[in-house]
């Protein structure tokens, strides 16, 4: 594969268009704001449906039910259903929930020491706006 005109490749760096594609639809897939989220919640330990709505907060019902979906398809998440009456349903994070459950809290942890550096620099980008 030849770089783009005028494009000096890194070390390292994926040349492939498809692997690329492939990386960004599973980075937006697993980084959307819920997701990330639902994953924190559910690293206190297993959750019902309604007491993992409440820990999160302002999502809702419809919005938890399909990150849920989401993350039990690609093996994040576990969905055990207590066969009573009504059904009990809990959900719980996988091995791979787990292991993904560090960069989750990486991230949150950076963006916590950068806060005041992102609203610096928002503000300061919106007063560059305003003067012109």
């Amino acid at each position: 594969m030849v770089a783009q005109e005028g494009t000096k490749s890194k070390p390292g760096e994926q040349k492939d268009p498809a692997t690329c594609e492939h990386l960004s639809r599973m980075l937006a897939r697993i980084c959307d704001k819920w997701t990330l989220l639902v994953v924190r919640t559910l690293g206190r330990g297993p959750r019902r449906f309604n007491a993992l709505r409440k820990d999160i907060g302002e999502i809702s019902q419809k919005m938890l039910a399909q990150t849920l979906r989401d993350l039990e398809e690609n093996g994040f998440v576990t969905r055990t259903v207590t066969p009573v009456k009504p059904p009990q349903v809990e959900y719980a994070l996988t091995e791979l929930g787990e292991n993904f459950l560090s960069p989750v809290r990486g991230l949150a942890e950076w963006v916590a020491a950068h806060s005041d550096a992102i609203t610096a620099a928002r503000g300061a980008f919106a007063q560059s706006r305003t003067i012109k």
